[in-house]
């Protein structure tokens, strides 16, 4: 290729100066012309072509082999267009070498065939990753800026001068743990800020991450901004304290750009990470300091000459040698200032470097005059913009004002929409060439800066109105054209939206704001699932209710769809605030809107969750019809899928496996990864229960990375809580407790999804009894906010449990008897029977004949609805009433099949909780433990051991007592069987039991018998 190749050498480390010396000598007599560079790092050698540059690189390489420190000859070979910009590109590709590499770019490399190709590398100049390419063999990993994890923003440009403060602010950087760049706009801030992160990149292990406020305009939002740069979740509360629980222990540095127009906000959130996070450091950039203790304040001077000529000279694109006295004088009346220079460079397709001197004269000279509403800090750089704006005719000037209305990046047709016109293109690529516009990634910018600028010509035009009203429009008609896509693929859908999140965010406030808000007001209903994402539900709520009341007397489809909106959002967020899903519904159903009132079905009966289960199946049931009737796949999967958690808590697992077999490929494959989550996390509980623990981890697992995505704290959380809950169950304690960290790093500062429930099994496995408690106390308190739910009932058996072993057996004995009484007015089995077995277990020593009733329930219930996993907590409770009842043959035989369960089910037992293990007298036997399935009809068959009567009212089984009675009042089997929550063939069953006990043989006998 034209241009030119640089040879950059040096050695990596501390080498002696009679080695430089020694390579030097062997540079000077390698062919090519040899640069004397003041920052350069060793000898720099630039050939004509790429050939004759790596044949002196190899020339090179065995010369210095016999000479001190060899191994340490560090050699890059770069071929670029222009020598300056190839000379530093050269240094930066020397930077990464390890000691003994010879490394080469892809334009160097091109055409040889006895190179290693070492992958793609991110150079530390900031530029796009390349390919590199080794002349020598050696085997250790690059030093590239992919070796520390970052964000750091990509470069287009090449990073000119500014060796001497680049030195200054690593120093800087080493003894301070705030430093604040400071400057008007467009003295380099941003990029000398950015490029002393990345010469500094090793010191950070945990991080170098570029945090971009100039879109931010309220406080609130920069814990959000810094944890999306992060990649750590927070949601609504106090979004400082949750970010902070989740760096305190991290070793980073955060880069804060664009800090000034929200400077007090910053200031407050700078005190609080860094007093939390004692290895945070921050690099900010401000047109004014922060003004906080601690803070080094680093003023960023104007380039000087040399340098502002170079960066003219490499924007332009040319040299000029015949107007070096006009670009001299650009640069001095420009004051070196980074973003000027590149505005009069990027005219000189246009003009000559002396028009353009000469076009400063008077647009400088004015704003350098007392001008109201423009700081001295300012004037200049004012000027530059003033008279590039100036430059373009009245079709660019109007283009250029009008993209002001942008928040952050936008897409060209977003772009021909606002202007209104016809042209855009045409005019749009010269506002991109005169550097007007940023282009990257195929979406586009204004510079903070020039969007300013851009926005006060705006106002000036009295167009700000109508432009924004054309970027409302668009943005709706992006929405409304990207609803199709929720019913078929969301991840989609939300590749498609979230980009413009920030410009969504304009559009809404600035349609909700009109008299007419018809506009906003669709386009919040369009966007409502959005605020399922990145935790911003607490926002989104906000922005629906506002839709919502803005029109609060409306009976329309809008307001019905609105209403659905609010309530799927606040379904994770504030369930108990407002019943939208109910109103949404009566106005579904008013207006016939069959799809809109299926799901909204759906929504309402999470409201019954808590308190009625049948009643929530009826709606959802109700939903569900709905949805089949019209073919709806989306609305009907989300009444299944509440469906499915119902099952689920009945202990319905056949009839379970089934739904979810229908509704979880649907989900997936739309990417409904929110309700897609909750379906697995019901899979994978459903599993722990059926004895398949494994499985159950392994979707958990892929529960969990369904959420992720999402950056939805509520699904996050919920799917480490259950990972971590089996993690625990199965004996990988230390896993459970490294998954749950970054959540009781929050624990201050947030509610956490089930954190007590989790924390509380996690204890009480680990055997700290006495944190289990605490943890699960609140939960369970008669007067907590969800005593009057199903909740407490799932953890009091838990509950029960630590208390027993800490030794407050009264209160055990109350907390299981009470988790009895509500699981049993809820109808959940599983729980209904860990409350019986934990009861019994407290009962044995004091009231053994009572506890066997009991331990014999939960061992009954649990057989009745496939919980083999907790039959082995059966046996192990069974085992222990035998030995205490001096029966030491069962207490053996049930003991060693529950131990030989455990081991093959990898079910561990809770630390310090009451085992037969902890009676080895006990467990002295010659016969072969029994199975599972045999331990347990083991241990039916012996329970006439206790003194049961074999016929008669008394021979009953509490299970049996409850089948006569419903069976009395003249419920048939299946209705007897809903009632309890076991199937009509073992309703089937416990009657016959009956009938032969008490010697009849029918309803008819046994109602009269009863009654007598």
């Amino acid at each position: 290729m034209s241009g030119v190749t640089v040879l950059s050498a040096s050695y990596a480390g501390a080498a002696s100066a009679p080695a430089y010396a020694r390579l030097a000598g062997l540079v000077d007599e390698l062919a090519g012309e040899k640069l004397v560079q003041r920052d350069a790092t060793g000898p720099i050698v630039v050939f004509d072509d790429p050939a004759t540059a790596v044949s002196a690189a190899r020339t090179l390489r065995a010369a210095a082999s016999g000479a001190p420190a060899a191994e340490l000859l560090r050699i890059a070979v770069h071929t670029g267009s222009a020598t300056g910009a190839a000379v530093r590109h050269a240094e930066q590709l020397l930077e990464i070498a390890n000691p003994g590499q010879t490394l080469l770019t892809a334009t160097a490399a091109a055409g040889l065939a006895d190179v290693t190709d070492l992958g793609v590398h991110r150079l530390k100049d900031l530029g796009s990753p390349e390919r590199i390419f080794e002349l020598t063999e050696t085997t250790g990993a690059l030093r590239s800026l992919d070796r520390v994890p970052n964000n750091l923003p990509v470069m287009f440009t090449s990073f000119v001068g500014r060796q001497t403060q680049l030195a200054a602010l690593r120093t800087q950087l080493s003894g301070n743990r705030l430093v604040t760049l400071t400057g008007p706009g467009g003295s380099g801030k941003t990029r000398l800020a950015a490029q002393s992160a990345a010469q500094s990149v090793d010191r950070w292990p945990d991080g170098v991450w570029w945090v971009d406020l100039a879109a931010v305009t309220e406080g609130k939002q920069i814990p959000e901004a810094v944890a999306s740069a992060v990649g750590v979740l927070v949601e609504a509360g106090d979004r400082t304290r949750l970010l902070i629980g989740q760096l305190r222990t991290k070793r980073a540095l955060i880069c804060l750009d664009n800090c000034e127009q929200i400077i007090d906000a910053v200031a407050e959130f700078v005190v609080a990470l860094q007093t939390a996070c004692p290895e945070i450091s921050v690099l900010a950039t401000s047109r004014e300091p922060l003004d906080i203790p601690g803070e080094a304040i680093w003023r960023v001077p104007a380039l000087a000459p040399d340098e502002a000529r170079t960066l003219f000279v490499e924007r332009a694109g040319s040299e000029f040698p015949e107007s070096e006295q006009a670009i001299r004088s650009i640069c001095v009346r420009l004051d070196g200032m980074p973003l000027a220079l590149e505005l009069a460079a990027a005219w000189v397709r246009t003009l000559t470097p002396e028009q353009i001197e000469s076009g400063l004269d008077d647009r400088f000279g004015l704003l350098t005059k007392n001008v109201r509403g423009v700081a001295a800090r300012q004037q200049t750089l004012a000027a530059s913009i003033d008279w590039s704006h100036e430059l373009l005719d009245p079709d660019e000037r109007q283009v250029f004002r009008r993209l002001a209305v942008f928040a952050g990046g936008f897409t060209l047709d977003a772009a021909r929409a606002v202007c209104g016109r016809d042209g855009v293109l045409e005019i749009f690529g010269r506002l991109v060439d005169k550097s007007l516009v940023v282009a990257e990634a195929g979406r586009y910018r204004l510079l903070e800066t020039i969007r300013e600028y851009a926005g006060a010509r705006l106002r000036e035009a009295d167009e700000e109105d109508a432009v924004r009203d054309l970027q409302l429009d668009h943005y709706l008609a992006v929405a409304e054209a990207a609803e199709p896509l929720l019913d078929s693929d969301r991840d989609k859908w939300r590749a498609l939206i979230e980009p413009d999140r920030e410009n969504f965010r304009a559009a809404l406030d600035h349609g909700l704001s009109r008299s007419d808000t018809e506009r906003g007001r669709r386009l919040a209903a369009a966007l409502s699932w959005m605020w399922n994402l990145q935790a911003t539900g607490s926002e989104g709520i906000g922005i629906l209710r506002r839709a919502i009341e803005s029109a609060s007397d409306e009976r329309s489809l809008l307001q019905a769809r609105l209403l659905y909106g609010y309530a799927s959002v606040a379904d994770t967020v504030d369930p108990f605030g407002y019943d939208a899903a109910g109103r949404g519904l009566e106005l579904a159903i008013e207006l016939g809107a069959d799809r809109l009132r299926s799901l909204l079905l759906a929504l309402v009966a999470v409201g019954k969750f808590f308190t009625g289960f049948q009643e929530a199946w009826d709606l959802t049931e109700e939903g569900r019809r709905l949805a089949e009737g019209i073919g709806d796949d989306a609305a009907r999967d989300a009444n299944l899928a509440l469906q499915c958690v119902l099952l689920a808590l009945w202990d319905r697992h056949d009839e379970l496996r089934l739904m979810l077999e229908v509704v979880t490929p649907g989900l997936l494959a739309r990417g409904e990864s929110g309700i897609a989550t909750t379906v697995l996390l019901v899979r994978s509980e459903s599993l722990a229960s059926t004895d398949e623990l494994g499985q159950a981890i392994e979707v958990a697992e892929q529960a969990l990375a369904t959420a992720e995505p999402l950056a939805d704290f509520h699904r996050v959380g919920t799917a480490r809580g259950q990972l971590a809950t089996l993690l625990a169950r199965s004996g990988r304690l230390d896993e459970a407790y490294a998954l749950m960290q970054p959540l009781l790093d929050l624990v201050d500062a947030a509610v956490v999804p089930n954190l007590g429930q989790v924390m509380g099994v996690l204890s009480l496995w680990k055997g700290d009894h006495d944190a289990a408690v605490e943890w699960m106390r609140p939960i369970v308190d008669p007067d907590s906010p969800m005593a009057q739910t199903y909740v407490p009932a799932m953890l009091l058996p838990t509950y029960a449990a630590a208390l027993q072993v800490g030794r407050h057996t009264a209160e055990a004995i109350e907390a299981a008897d009470r988790g009895v009484r509500l699981a049993r007015e809820y109808g959940l089995p599983k729980i209904h029977a860990d409350a019986l077995d934990q009861l019994g277990r407290c009962l044995i020593t004091d009231q053994p004949d009572k506890a066997a009733d009991l331990l014999h329930e939960a061992l009954t219930t649990r057989l009745d609805h496939g919980l083999r996993t907790q039959l082995v907590d059966s046996l192990e409770s069974l085992a222990l009433l035998a030995d205490h009842t001096n029966r030491p043959t069962d207490a053996t035989r049930l003991a060693t099949a529950a131990a030989t369960a455990r081991t093959t089910l990898g079910y561990t037992a809770p630390t310090g909780l009451p085992t037969p293990a902890d009676r080895p007298e006990s467990m002295r036997v010659d016969q072969a433990p029994l199975s599972l399935d045999q331990a347990v009809a083991y241990a039916r068959r012996t329970r006439g051991a206790r003194g049961r009567p074999s016929s008669g009212w008394a021979s009953l089984t509490p299970t049996e007592e409850q089948v006569v009675a419903l069976a009395v009042e003249g419920l048939s089997n299946p209705e007897i069987g809903e009632r309890l929550f076991i199937s009509r063939g073992t309703v089937k069953t416990h009657l016959a039991h009956v009938y032969a006990k008490l010697g009849v043989a029918n309803r008819t006998e046994l109602a009269s018998l009863k009654k007598t």
